[in-house]
């Protein structure tokens, strides 16, 4: 079938799924890119395009600002979501079929959660502005628990409101290597959903157990296994 790529492997049905939020079930590049070159020009820093912006965004504020913008790095965040604040819901935009998607999971029975490297309470504003909170057991962003993905802790803290343990019956589903490796940290299965299949050697050691080209295709999926 071309809705899963070859490298699939041989799957189960999961007790649960969780989700990443920014680029695997919304478009937020746009606002993501806007805010970020808002403070790189506050900084006389220089500015990124939107393939330098979707290479390398990947870890949260606290884990990746400190490197970026040293001992003001608090003050660069703080431009950040302040530029942010008044940009992300008009840019806010769900990915083709995520919502059929969820539905139909939800329907089936299936909790649901997020885990994001997006600040918690800017993910549970756009979940709820969207009317998608309705889909999920809990959303875990940035600084909610006691690291940031891909540390273990925002999984086990997601699906303690689904109540499921992290292992292998919970697929964790996103679109980067932060996504796979927080996966793999957490005893889950790492599932890859994004338009273009994974290269050969992309992801080593953290391969993914599928590939999918969209959310409907794995909603698909799930239900015949």
């Amino acid at each position: 079938m071309n809705d899963a790529a070859p490298h699939s492997v041989a799957l189960s049905r999961p007790r649960t799924i969780v989700f990443d939020w920014d680029n695997t079930l919304i478009d937020s590049w746009p606002a993501i890119l806007d805010a970020q070159n808002h403070v790189f020009a506050h900084f006389g820093m220089p500015l990124w395009t939107m393939d330098e912006t979707r290479r390398r965004v990947r870890g949260s504020m606290r884990d990746t600002f400190p490197a970026m913008f040293g001992d003001r790095w608090q003050e660069a965040g703080d431009v950040f979501y302040a530029r942010y604040t008044d940009r992300h819901l008009e840019t806010l935009t769900p990915l083709p079929g995520a919502e059929k998607m969820l539905e139909s999971l939800a329907d089936a029975g299936f909790p649901l959660a997020v885990v994001s490297n997006k600040k918690g309470d800017y993910l549970r504003k756009e979940a709820a502005y969207i009317g998608w909170d309705r889909y999920f057991h809990r959303l875990v962003g940035a600084f909610d628990a006691s690291h940031d993905k891909p540390a273990p802790e925002p999984v086990g803290m997601a699906l303690d409101g689904c109540g499921v343990a992290p292992g292998p019956d919970v697929w964790f589903v996103g679109d980067a290597d932060v996504d796979l490796e927080c996966a793999r940290n957490a005893g889950c299965v790492g599932v890859l959903v994004r338009a273009e299949p994974p290269a050969t050697g992309e992801f080593p050691g953290i391969e993914p157990a599928v590939h999918f080209d969209g959310c409907l295709a794995l909603s698909k999926l799930v239900m015949t296994l």
